[in-house]
């Protein structure tokens, strides 16, 4: 016969998550933001090949796929019902929607500005390889490079703001142990 052991103290309150599709965005977007990322600076050293402009194409794909799930995660962030900023403390909620905010900034500016960029130097987008999509400009070298800079600044800012990002995780995880973290974290209990 089993005997039933007495829990001393409070239950355990079980920590509110996010749904999963907003989890599997959030980490699909990091995944092409890292690619995406990567792909671009490892390109830079490469000479200009058929290779080279395929990868190019894939680049503009993962870009252009954050774009397009940039409205369902919006969707998706407005629908959620956690209250996140009543547990944090008033700097800390403040600090969080600016990142947040910048964040899905970034996320509609550098791929938007490599797409105008890659209209602007003459490059069509083809997406996947069979859906051509529409030139937003006109040819124009002086404006390509233009653009060319505002995509960087923009992929340079939205990589800084994920650094800030992860390590105010970091910080809930670690420092706060509120549960912040394991909202975004399947794996984790």
């Amino acid at each position: 016969m089993r005997r039933r052991h007495k829990q001393i103290g409070p239950a355990p309150v079980a920590q509110p998550r996010y749904g999963w599709g907003l989890v599997g965005l959030h980490w699909l977007t990091l995944i092409l933001i890292v690619a995406a990322c990567g792909l671009a600076w490892w390109l830079d050293t490469l000479p200009l090949s058929p290779t080279k402009l395929k990868l190019y194409a894939w680049h503009k794909w993962m870009g252009l796929l954050v774009l397009a799930l940039l409205p369902v995660r919006i969707a998706l962030r407005c629908c959620d019902p956690l209250p996140r900023e009543s547990e944090l403390a008033p700097w800390e909620a403040r600090l969080s929607a600016v990142v947040h905010g910048l964040l899905y900034a970034c996320l509609l500016a550098a791929p938007l500005l490599g797409w105008l960029h890659s209209s602007a130097a003459g490059f069509p987008v083809v997406l996947f390889g069979v859906l051509p999509l529409p030139d937003l400009l006109g040819k124009d070298a002086d404006l390509a490079a233009l653009l060319k800079v505002g995509h960087e600044v923009a992929v340079y800012f939205m990589v800084s703001l994920v650094a800030i990002h992860a390590l105010g995780a970091l910080y809930h995880r670690h420092v706060q142990h509120d549960g912040v973290f394991q909202r975004m974290a399947p794996w984790m209990r």
